[in-house]
């Protein structure tokens, strides 16, 4: 019980340090006191060291004899670790985060998406088709919190499914984005119906081999998320999104097998039920 209080303890520290470095309020040279950081937060020394340590393990800070821990400047810090992220979406500067997310995975995303369906396994393709399923179920209900963690199934699992394990690596980086869209309400309230139907093109593409659908597909989730996390006054009426019998929109995913010969999902109507 201990233990567990004092990582309780040590990961507030870790964090409102953390929004204090990203936000500027504790700027880049800024030199930080064990002494003064024991007051400020009102806990022990060991606590605020394990702390330091995990800021330092980010590049967020340096600790040096007789200098103390020195605030790091951005370009030193782990910018794709996940909790850097969802600090920075927390700050002033989350329009600039957003919008460098936003190409990263434009750059990322698509080229997976080729890949996966040149290499995804039987399993990983009825991973991702399950995952549309889901989102296509608790987007209808509005369950935007079961949306996002089938959201964040089927990212993840087209990431692994390129086969390559830098992608694979990045896909923290992508979950942190999609978590950040929900918890900053950037997304409506019920998920529009066209990006239900382009992940249900993705996961059909994937499976039936189609690098070219499966690439042009997610361009399209990624380019559309991207514009309505940056303008999010310009998304559609969420309204629309009642009647997910669109999301099938034509796609029929009980269709080709897979690269791996992999089974057939079972039938779209679940994604208008």
């Amino acid at each position: 019980m201990v233990r567990d209080s004092q990582a309780g303890l040590h990961g507030s520290v870790v964090d409102r340090l953390g929004v204090q470095i990203t936000s500027g309020a504790a700027p880049a040279g800024e030199v930080l006191r064990i002494e003064q950081l024991e007051a400020r937060f009102g806990v022990s020394r060991s606590v605020v060291r394990e702390a330091i340590r995990v800021l330092e393990s980010m590049g967020m800070v340096t600790s040096r004899r007789r200098v103390g821990i020195t605030v790091a400047p951005r370009h030193c810090w782990n910018l794709f670790d996940p909790q850097i992220i969802a600090w920075r979406l927390d700050g002033p500067g989350r329009g600039e985060q957003l919008r460098e997310l936003g190409e990263l995975r434009r750059g990322l995303e698509p080229v997976a998406a080729h890949l996966a369906a040149l290499r995804a396994t039987p399993a990983q393709c009825g991973t991702l088709t399950g995952a549309v399923m889901q989102m296509a179920v608790h987007g209808k209900s509005g369950d935007l919190e079961a949306y996002l963690e089938a959201d964040v199934l089927f990212h993840r699992t087209l990431l692994e499914a390129s086969g390559n394990e830098m992608m694979g690596a990045l896909s923290g980086v992508v979950a942190a984005v999609l978590a950040g869209r929900t918890h900053h309400h950037l997304m409506p309230a019920r998920p529009e119906p066209a990006a239900i139907r382009w992940h249900a093109e993705v996961a059909q593409a994937v499976q039936a081999g189609d690098a070219a659908a499966a690439e042009r597909a997610m361009r399209d989730i990624v380019d559309e998320a991207t514009r309505a996390m940056l303008d999010p006054a310009d998304a559609s009426d969420p309204s629309d999104a009642a009647d997910l019998s669109g999301a099938s929109g034509g796609t029929d995913l009980s269709g080709a097998s897979g690269p791996s010969g992999a089974a057939p999902p079972p039938p779209p109507s679940i994604l208008g039920s």
